[in-house]
């Protein structure tokens, strides 16, 4: 055992005896012994033997006092990727919870990826996933993200550039989303000093200096503090809070400070015994030095989004330098360093109580929703908007406090109550009153959902949301409703072809069916119907397939008619070049990846019938249509003021809705305006226009086709 090696081990071991007993001591030593003959051989880039990388790792997880098995899991986290260990190997060594822990943080390098970036997004994916199951999985991820990041140094200076940005841009965040501070801080400082090393030596040169020239200053303001403190019989330890170089760089960028605003601000840091000593001794360093208004924070009674509590506050320092001030108890204090990670290092009697613990499972639940995203790169980017929550904290009208990510809105809200609840969703309460559903949340404010039976998620809800739950569920909603209306427009489009034929799906049977699914390379006949439905597949020649025939001479002209009724949703549009009604002569155009779009006879685009006939099917409306269609109608008036307001008037007394206007032509004793309308039928387009024509400054009103 090479000194070095042995160095590391004996740190190791020393730390697991202050917490671990011996026989769990003993069955680390025993994965050690294990996973350095796996590594046997292997070096790092620095030269040293790869086997010091997982001890350092298990050392850092250690000092959070973690389990024997997330130990073992540390020492053995690079083996199934590096060595030829296998999860079963390990299982059958060390148990199934080891076993376990290993394969969430293992990457995917086994799997072909179209790119790195989907690589490392997959990668990501199921590392997420596997914290659902045990939280140790990311815990032993951040552990060796931050070894590897202490030991960058060798490593090739772009390679550096971009480990550091993922850090930055995932890592820290799940650190400081976990409420594990002293992780999230030194991997933030790391990722500044490997990206911005020039940025990063110019802001550590200035802090060295301002902490100089603070000393006297320090020792004045604490000394103050401490003497209010005896005065008050109050127990309490005050410390100096020293800033991280990536929280001032942060500021500095975000705010547009000067470097010497922000070290030129005093910190500190006052741990007492129990929460009603917080707030006595909020009382006493206001009565000491003036507080600056609007720059207290109670984090006490409403906690940060990862369980982080305490008291900030900002006064006016000797001379009028700012200062700020944290007030916690030492459990809050153990909390905001550690996270959930204090859950294992200070044993709780009831350990699933523990707020962080709870935070993070809360947070962790909500992944499985958001996962079932398809693109895996789409899914890293809707967690990234998780991790940057910049907190807004709202309530229920029970009172109960809801914490959402800043400029949320009421849909937001509804989805984070429930996913049932942002789908039936219909409007929204503010402070008892009606507000649109896009409104954004503020701190404070008191949100009440509106639902209705049978209310549906709105496509457009999914440009303003800003929760990745929220998104989601709004786009898998769409998906699986899409799906089912493509399915049912496909099953009608393909009998329809089949009765041309002088057949139908019933007489096809389920024989003929299943083998023509499995000729095609398809699953189910409803993913038939629903390439049907979506016009990736044509119903002419799909019917021609399962009856194996060839296509005959006139099979486009589709004798029998597809029926519509304007209410088969997203796989049945209504073609914006000649807006058609019910009533209209309309033929069916299959546009692959959107179903039928409905065009009138009199339109421009029917001359590509002749080019592509397959893909024109005859429709015919249903009797009694009952919704609005969007149709156009061009007017020309005679040119004056209020001519616009007048024709829109007479419109709305038609009972009819402007979608849009804009004004073609516009000369001194003439405009040519053009109205989208909304109207139920070609009888109340004949009202509109009627209406419109009886108007004495109107010329003509005419309603085109394309």
């Amino acid at each position: 055992m090479s000194p070095g090696r042995a160095k590391g081990l004996q740190q190791l071991l020393d730390q697991l005896h202050t917490y671990m007993p011996p026989t769990q001591v003993a069955e680390v030593v025993r994965a050690y012994e294990f996973g350095a003959k796996a590594h046997e051989g292997q070096t790092r880039l620095s030269g040293e033997a790869y086997i010091s990388h997982p001890v350092a790792v298990a050392l850092i997880l250690a000092e959070m006092h973690m389990d024997w098995q997330a130990i073992i899991a540390a020492i053995l986290h690079d083996v199934v990727e590096d060595t030829a260990v296998t999860i079963g190997n390990i299982e059958s060594e060390f148990g199934a919870e080891v076993a376990t822990l290993v394969d969430g943080v293992s990457k995917l390098d086994q799997i072909q990826f179209h790119s790195r970036a989907e690589a490392q997004a997959e990668s990501f994916r199921k590392m997420l996933l596997a914290m659902v199951e045990d939280i140790r999985v990311i815990l032993v991820k951040l552990a060796d993200r931050l070894h590897n990041m202490r030991t960058m140094d060798s490593m090739p200076r772009d390679k550096q550039a971009r480990i550091a940005r993922e850090t930055l841009e995932i890592y820290a965040p799940i650190a400081n989303r976990l409420g594990i501070n002293h992780i999230k801080i030194a991997l933030e400082d790391l990722g500044l000093r490997h990206l911005y090393p020039y940025r990063y030596r110019v802001l550590e040169k200035s802090m060295r200096k301002a902490i100089g020239d603070q000393r006297q200053m320090m020792r004045r303001i604490s000394g103050r503090i401490e003497k209010s403190l005896q005065d008050a019989d109050i127990d309490g330890e005050l410390v100096g809070r020293q800033k991280h170089l990536y929280g001032i760089y942060r500021k500095m960028v975000d705010k547009g400070r000067m470097l010497s605003e922000i070290v030129d601000v005093y910190g500190f840091r006052i741990i007492v015994k129990d929460v009603n000593t917080c707030y006595r001794v909020l009382g006493i360093v206001h009565g000491l030095f003036k507080p600056v208004p609007g720059r207290f924070k109670d984090y006490i009674a409403i906690p940060r989004i990862n369980g982080y509590q305490s008291l900030h506050t900002t006064l006016f320092g000797p001379n009028g330098v700012p200062l700020e001030v944290q007030i916690r108890t030492v459990e809050m204090h153990r909390v905001a360093e550690s996270g959930v990670a204090a859950h294992w290092q200070y044993k709780a009697v009831n350990k699933t109580d523990a707020n962080p613990q709870r935070q993070a499972r809360e947070w962790l639940a909500r992944l499985i929703e958001i996962q079932q995203s398809e693109n895996t790169e789409e899914f890293m980017e809707s967690v990234k908007v998780d991790l940057f929550p910049d907190k807004t904290y709202v309530f229920t009208p029970n009172g109960d406090i809801m914490p959402l990510p800043k400029g949320s809105t009421t849909v937001d809200f509804a989805y984070a109550v429930h996913t049932d609840v942002g789908n039936r969703c219909v409007a929204a309460k503010i402070d008892r009153q009606l507000v649109p559903l896009r409104t954004q949340l503020s701190n404070g404010q008191t949100v009440e959902i509106i639902t209705a039976r049978g209310a549906k998620p709105n496509p457009n809800w999914v440009n303003f949301v800003t929760t990745a739950k929220a998104r989601s569920a709004i786009r898998n909603y769409m998906k699986n409703m899409r799906r089912g209306e493509a399915v049912d427009l496909g099953k009608r489009l393909i009998d329809k072809s089949l009765k041309d034929l002088g057949s139908s799906l019933r007489k096809i049977g389920k024989v003929r069916m299943t083998t023509a699914i499995k000729e095609l390379g398809l699953k189910s006949a409803n993913d038939l119907f629903e390439q049907l439905g979506l016009g990736l597949r044509l119903a002419p020649l799909t019917a021609n397939f399962l009856l194996g025939q060839e296509k005959s001479e006139d099979q486009h002209l589709n004798k029998s008619k597809l029926v519509i009724a304007g209410t088969e949703g997203m796989v049945v549009s209504y073609a914006k070049c000649c807006y058609p009604l019910p009533g209209d002569d309309v033929m069916g155009y299959l546009s692959s990846g959107r179903g039928v779009v409905i065009h009138r006879n009199c339109c421009g685009n029917l001359s590509n019938f002749r080019k592509q006939p397959e893909k024109w099917i005859n429709v015919t409306w249903e009797e009694g249509v009952d919704r609005e269609f969007s149709t156009q109608i061009q007017v020309d008036s005679e040119s004056h003021t209020g001519v616009l307001a007048e024709v829109a008037a007479t419109i709305a007394d038609s009972k009819s809705n402007i979608e849009q206007v804009s004004v073609l032509d516009r000369h001194e004793d003439c405009s040519v305006i053009t109205f989208v309308l909304h109207v139920k039928d070609r009888t109340h387009l004949a009202q509109v226009l009627r209406g419109v024509r009886n108007m004495p400054s109107v010329i003509r009103v005419t309603r085109d086709c394309a």
